[in-house]
């Protein structure tokens, strides 16, 4: 037992010592921290007027599809090509309404036979009854059957012109004279109803769709001149406001614009993203907030950043995102213009992982940023 109190004591005198000799200090584990970029909020409060951002697409433009289901025979064009109204651009294999219009053909003439012949019965008994050689019963009993015969031979002829209106989709065709600029099926697909199989655009008139907000769109105004510019290209394209939409149900609560550019030599495209200036001051006097759209967090319907607490750990921001300029994307709320977040990091970022941040210049400014 002597020996068991020795150890005993022995080990809390130890356990003492250890404590002491620390000077009470935690220790930090950094090995799981995780290296990012962090940068200051830009803001964009420079042009007095209102400012909008767009896409520019075909004046005349169309996604070609099918309402029938079957394999695709074979494509005869490729993105690209130049074609022609009426031009054949896609055949679906159509077996079943080969079948199914001999069978048609079969029964129109059956139906024709048939008009024939009770037509030649009313037309006796019409003879007959004028004479008073027949009755009243038996003339209206032939005039019943003569006026079904011709019924089921109007119900024969209209089921072809069925037959024949399937045809025009299994056989794609031009609706207008312009170009391939996608093509969605090869020869042997399975081509669906409604699927976009060819997409064509007549190139050299091109409109910009562009989306106001509902503090601005009252201001906006039918046929009035707006600079756009093509930011790929940094051209200046002059274009009037052809239409402007009133609702905002299917938009988001932002309001559709359309404006038509002016023929120019630029070699504008489809698809590029522009910014329209219109000659209307803003109303809104706050500075715009305006973050990188590769710095989104996505989560469901919910968008996000991540930011850096005093602890220097990752904190995920909830945000209310409002137009977007190209690759940056304003902010209404959830992050205010003095405060940091992060762009980049070395490894995945989740609320509380332990971070060392570091600054990065943004566009055009110095960042000022304190590491906490």
């Amino acid at each position: 037992m002597k020996k068991t109190y020795t150890i005993v004591a022995f080990s809390f005198a130890l356990l003492f010592a250890s404590c002491g000799s620390e000077d009470n200090k935690p220790v930090v584990d950094n090995s799981s921290a995780i290296n990012v970029e962090v940068i200051q909020v830009e803001t964009n409060d420079t042009s007095p007027f209102l400012s909008a951002s767009g896409k520019i697409q075909a004046t005349n433009s169309a996604e070609l599809s099918t309402r029938m289901m079957g394999y695709v025979t074979k494509v005869y064009v490729n993105v690209g090509d130049n074609v022609r109204k009426g031009q054949l651009l896609v055949s679906i294999n159509n077996s079943d309404l080969q079948a199914k219009r001999a069978q048609v053909n079969a029964g129109i003439t059956e139906a024709n036979a048939a008009f024939n012949n009770s037509q030649k019965d009313y037309n006796r008994f019409k003879n007959l009854f004028a004479e008073k050689s027949a009755s009243q019963k038996e003339m209206d009993d032939m005039t019943a059957n003569f006026e079904m015969a011709k019924a089921r031979l109007e119900a024969a002829n209209q089921m072809k012109n069925e037959i024949n209106a399937q045809f025009a989709y299994s056989n794609i065709t031009a609706p207008f004279s312009g170009i391939i600029t996608s093509k969605n099926v090869e020869a042997g697909n399975m081509a669906n109803p409604g699927v976009p199989l060819i997409s064509m655009e007549t190139p050299g008139n091109f409109e910009v769709m562009a989306m106001i907000p509902e503090t601005e769109i009252s201001a906006i105004e039918k046929e009035s001149t707006v600079d756009v510019l093509v930011k790929s290209i940094h051209k200046t394209i002059k274009g009037k406001v052809t239409e402007v939409s009133t609702s905002a149900k299917n938009t988001g609560g932002q309001y559709l614009v359309k404006i038509t550019l002016d023929k120019t030599d630029a070699n504008i495209l489809s698809g590029m993203f522009t910014t329209v200036q219109f000659p209307v001051e803003r109303k809104a006097t706050a500075a715009m907030v305006l973050i990188p759209t590769d710095a989104i967090v996505t989560n469901g319907q919910l968008s996000g950043v991540y930011t850096v607490s005093q602890s220097n750990t990752a904190m995920l921001r909830w945000l209310r995102l409002g137009r977007t300029f190209g690759d940056q994307v304003e902010v209404l709320s959830g992050l205010n213009s003095d405060e940091a977040y992060i762009v980049s990091a070395d490894g995945k970022l989740f609320n509380g992982v332990k971070i060392i941040p570091s600054s990065i210049l943004p566009k055009g400014k110095e960042a000022n940023l304190e590491t906490k």
